[in-house]
């Protein structure tokens, strides 16, 4: 598998003339819109989420979390990356930060390097802005028990690994759904952290020339 190194990323995320809506699409759940329907009045809610990169013994890795059990949580135990609502005042980035010190305790200052595009998500009509960031080293996890039951290290590597990709067919409120997912250490990660994911693969995929 290619380890895709900083520079490589740097690259990956300056690239100008890229498809973004055809990467994200990629591991989307079809059916399903993935821009905001001209009938919705209302304004759109902001949020932000951090890729998190650090080098491990594996080359450039990525956190994500498992969200603690919340039956008030429609999120309740899915794998996400670290992130949340942007609050009254805050920038995408400084939102994107905050969170992630709240939820996994990073013990280092993150650089940050810099965002891919904004994702709609349907269900909670929320814009999310990806943010990425940069630590010189494996951070030690403190996280949040109440928001975070497990912090899950994902190398770059894994997201190029076709194997690790699956589509299964899910009933989904009464709806047949084909629904593609990353295999992370058994965890299924699908849904927006998924399509985030596409993007950042399937640029470093330009990059790498594969």
């Amino acid at each position: 598998m290619t380890n895709p190194d900083l520079e490589q990323v740097r690259a990956a995320l300056a690239l100008a003339d890229f498809d973004v809506l055809a990467a994200q699409r990629l591991m989307a759940p079809l059916p399903q819109a993935l821009r905001r329907s001209n009938q919705r009045s209302s304004t759109t809610r902001q949020a932000s989420v951090m890729i998190l990169l650090f080098p491990t013994e594996a080359g450039l890795t990525l956190v994500l979390n498992r969200r603690s059990t919340n039956p008030h949580d429609v999120h309740s135990g899915q794998i996400s990356l670290p992130g949340g609502a942007q609050e009254p005042g805050e920038t995408a980035i400084e939102t994107a930060l905050r969170e992630t010190y709240e939820e996994v305790g990073v013990d280092l200052p993150i650089q940050i390097i810099g965002k891919l595009s904004c994702l709609y998500i349907p269900p909670s009509d929320f814009e999310v802005q990806p943010v990425v960031g940069y630590l010189t080293a494996r951070p030690i996890w403190q996280p949040d028990p109440i928001e975070v039951a497990e912090v899950i290290e994902c190398p770059l590597a894994w997201l190029l690994d076709e194997k690790l990709k699956v589509i299964e067919e899910w009933d989904w409120n009464g709806s047949k759904m084909n629904v593609p997912w990353y295999n992370v250490q058994g965890h299924k990660v699908w849904g927006a952290t998924a399509i985030i994911l596409s993007e950042l693969e399937q640029r470093l995929r330009r990059i790498l020339g594969q």
